[in-house]
């Protein structure tokens, strides 16, 4: 059983039609030289240029239109990585200008939504740790991924050795298990047995779920 062919790549394509393109003109131009009382030095000379010329372009036609594409590329990947300062050269009143100019106006914006994110969660730690209450925001494979003082305080242990944790493993797993609003005691080894009545709270906010314990 024989695989079927797979298509020439793009690069190949496009040189191929270049190609294409300029064979009819070269096939005249040899069919008329050699037509033509022409001595044989001067039908090679021209015959040289001709194609010498012919494949010249064509390889350049490639280029110009591989370049854009590989650039492209780079900047997709760039912002797949979240490096949002790359910039392309845009040029105006042509196709691939208007791509290139689409791909800076969508870098700003994800440069902007980023800082404005960031912004936003410095401002919630702040606020956070000025609660006196203990919080902890978990995200949906309910892995810890913010905890204030007061949260480190009633674990006993301080956020480096927090995030990342499962409620389970931290002891909350009760917590996120309830609905809507509930109260439940539990006691912390790491709090020296101190009991704790915690209010377990509960919002789908961006698949994030945030549960509010306090100490009694």
């Amino acid at each position: 059983m024989t695989l079927p062919k797979p298509p020439p790549r793009h690069e190949k394509r496009v040189l191929l039609y270049a190609l294409a393109s300029g064979l009819p003109a070269v096939a005249a131009t040899a069919l008329l030289l050699w037509q033509g009382e022409h001595s044989s030095r001067l039908v090679w000379t021209v015959m040289l240029f001709v194609v010498v010329t012919w494949l010249g372009f064509s390889f350049a036609v490639r280029e110009r239109v591989i370049f854009p594409l590989r650039t492209l590329s780079n900047l997709l990947a760039a912002l797949r990585e979240g490096d949002y300062t790359l910039r392309a050269r845009a040029t105006e009143g042509d196709a691939m200008g208007e791509v290139m100019t689409e791909v800076n106006l969508m870098s700003a914006m994800l440069r902007e939504q980023r800082l404005s994110a960031l912004e936003a969660s410095r401002l919630l730690r702040n606020v956070m740790e000025e609660i006196d209450v203990a919080v902890f925001t978990f995200d949906s494979q309910e892995r810890l991924k913010l905890v204030n003082r007061a949260g480190e305080k009633l674990l006993g242990a301080p956020s480096e050795r927090l995030l990342d944790l499962t409620a389970e493993e931290l002891g909350l797993g009760g917590f996120l298990q309830e609905a809507a609003r509930a109260r439940r005691s539990s006691s912390y080894p790491e709090a020296r047995g101190a009991t704790v009545s915690a209010a377990a709270r509960f919002a789908a906010r961006g698949g994030r779920i945030v549960c509010s314990c306090s100490r009694t």
